[in-house]
């Protein structure tokens, strides 16, 4: 069922372009789809610690798969933007389920000295998605619809809601707590605030309100935090956040998340709008990367359990942080084939070092605080794809100089992207540093 959700999510970035002409909307506003979609996994996965102990395994995978199909139907249906918005955001529900539950699993039944292994297990089921999802979309456009994209995976999530009936067991009791709805709603609303700041980054004179925005988001946070000092209802505990392996495992895992959905929005729009490439090209480039990122998940996991995490995370880092110096030097005209062998470096150093830094954090940890822990590094996953996905969009339209192309202007704000992208890399070293040497 995450594999679904995924694939519809990767596969819509593809798109954009047709949506644009289709519904005459800006990049801004398309790229919602995608933004509207992972927050709204985030906000699900806030509570998927709660979930894990209130309802059975079962309840949570077939609550995952009706969603996944009403979102189908309604965005196949869809005769506008916003309607097709909208049932994203409804299948959006199934990611958000199906996601740490498929975790909280493997933290039920796994011993830790085999983490690293098993995660890497479930992260190739996971990334095998975006490998396909670019490729199967931008093959349904050029040769059929849109539309395609969620009608053909109907059938699919079918077999899978009946497969998951008697297949998904359950591991530990289930009790009964009362929800903490008020923290979700702080959360919910600092976070709503925060992608609609960065958002309207990019349009002229919206500083003051992007300054409110990111007020508004910074007093919800805070608000928070103030009140889970003193909540003893059911979210998440917060208290993971003070175990230092926690926090330097957390801060490099959702950064190379927001590097890497940020990218894989933006080379499938790049070699459209400034190579003039086809959707089907424009999904393609992205496929010989993603299946060595996918495939080489169970041996990265692996390597964090034989070789430590030094070796994997160090060496992934290297390789995610060179193509993107490359990518920010010649990025005002990349040929498809080097975006294509350099996609391919940087997906597996980032695939690498991104599933590890969460399996090493996890492991350190004590058994009751991963629960909590997942459900954190979960929301932290979906909120930096979102954030990348929007500040991304951003900054390839923040070039606007009169004597040039809109193909130069996307270019030059490409190059800005991938240089901000570049520092991302720089930043990681230095966290991972921090873990290695916290107790």
């Amino acid at each position: 069922m995450t594999f679904m959700g995924v694939l519809t999510e990767t596969s819509m970035n593809v798109t954009f372009p047709t949506l644009m002409k289709q519904f005459n909307i800006s990049l801004a506003t398309v790229q919602w789809v995608t933004t509207g979609h992972l927050l709204t996994v985030a906000l699900l996965t806030i509570t998927s610690a709660f979930l894990k102990r209130r309802f059975t395994n079962k309840q949570l995978f077939i609550s995952a798969a009706l969603l996944f199909i009403a979102g189908d139907v309604m965005c196949g249906l869809a005769t506008s933007y916003w309607l097709l918005l909208i049932g994203r955001i409804i299948q959006a529900g199934c990611v958000g389920l199906s996601g740490p539950l498929m975790n909280n699993i493997i933290l039920d039944i796994v011993p830790p000295r085999k983490l690293g292994t098993y995660m890497g297990m479930a992260n190739l089921i996971v990334l095998v998605a975006p490998a396909l999802g670019p490729t199967f979309g931008g093959s349904v456009v050029a040769f059929a619809s849109w539309r395609m994209i969620f009608w053909l995976t109907v059938p699919f999530t079918l077999i899978l809601l009946v497969l998951g009936g008697f297949i998904i067991k359950q591991y530990s009791p289930t009790q009964h707590y009362e929800f903490d709805w008020l923290r979700f709603a702080l959360l919910a609303v600092g976070l709503v605030s925060l992608l609609m700041g960065f958002n309207i980054l990019g349009q002229p004179h919206v500083l003051v309100k992007f300054l409110l925005y990111i007020a508004l988001s910074v007093l919800m946070f805070s608000l928070f935090g103030w009140r889970s000092k003193y909540s003893h209802k059911a979210l998440f505990k917060l208290a993971v956040f003070k175990q230092p392996v926690f926090l330097f495992s957390f801060l490099p895992y959702v950064l190379l998340q927001y590097s890497n959905i940020g990218i894989n929005f933006m080379l499938p729009s790049y070699v459209q709008m400034v190579n003039g490439a086809s959707s089907f090209i424009g999904g393609l480039i992205l496929l010989p990367g993603s299946v060595l990122n996918g495939l080489g998940q169970p041996l990265y996991g692996w390597m964090l359990d034989h070789l430590g995490g030094k070796v994997p995370l160090y060496l992934g880092n290297t390789l995610f942080f060179i193509p993107l110096i490359l990518f920010t030097i010649f990025g005002q005209q990349i040929r498809i084939f080097n975006i294509i062998i350099l996609y391919t470096i940087f997906a597996a150093g980032r695939s690498m070092a991104f599933g590890n830094s969460m399996a090493y954090g996890l492991k350190k940890l004590a058994r009751n605080e991963r629960n909590d822990a997942n459900a954190i590094y979960g929301t932290g996953n979906m909120v930096a794809g979102s954030l990348g996905t929007t500040i991304i969009a951003t900054l390839m339209t923040s070039v606007t100089l009169p004597n040039f192309s809109n193909a130069q202007n996307i270019a030059a704000g490409s190059q800005v992207a991938f240089g901000m992208l570049a520092l991302i890399g720089v930043l990681n070293f230095w966290l991972f540093r921090r873990l290695f040497r916290s107790k």
